[in-house]
């Protein structure tokens, strides 16, 4: 039995904090990730990250800088020819390389036709990766773990002070 304080008149608040911490601390343990779609070879931005690797050293943003690219295995094999040659992923990796074939990575993050988005701008405007992405530095396999709504973007905007008019982001601009 939790006893109260002395001279303290019971409370609802007071008695039912307890079982709400408990309650938090139990969801907390048992959110469950969502499962990583399946990509053609295992990859760990946290490793690579770890190795000091930025998020453009491998990614590039080509014209007229809308998208970021998903890297070329010539970017991967500048390392992977002497890095860890021997794993079978990295043997994978080397086969297509060699047949000249781009890897089939499924994209995480894509947005609706409609809505136009610079990656260029938010580049140069200073945004961190991270913000819209999440902390794909310290993943193992990534899933979508930030919403890419209309809703993060305004709020990103109002606290960036940039505009937030319709035509900004939408069709018209």
């Amino acid at each position: 039995m939790i006893s109260r304080p002395p001279n303290k008149k019971p409370s609802i608040g007071w008695a039912v904090a307890p079982a709400i911490m408990i309650a938090a601390a139990v969801l907390a343990q048992t959110a469950k990730t969502p499962d990583p779609p399946a990509q053609p070879l295992p990859f760990s931005h946290r490793t690579h990250a770890e190795q000091g690797l930025n998020c453009q050293g491998c990614h590039n943003n080509p014209e007229p800088g809308e998208k970021m690219g998903l890297p070329p295995t010539a970017t991967c094999m500048a390392c992977h020819e002497a890095v860890a040659a021997d794993k079978p992923a990295i043997k994978e990796l080397t086969r297509f390389h060699k047949n000249k074939q781009a890897l089939p990575w499924v994209r995480i993050y894509r947005n609706p036709e409609w809505v136009r988005f610079s990656h260029r701008t938010h580049l140069e405007a200073d945004a961190k990766c991270a913000r819209c992405h999440g902390a794909v530095a310290e993943r193992d396999a990534l899933w979508k773990e930030v919403p890419i709504s209309m809703e993060s973007c305004m709020k990103c905007h109002r606290e960036n002070s940039a505009s937030i008019a319709c035509n900004y982001c939408h069709e018209g601009h």
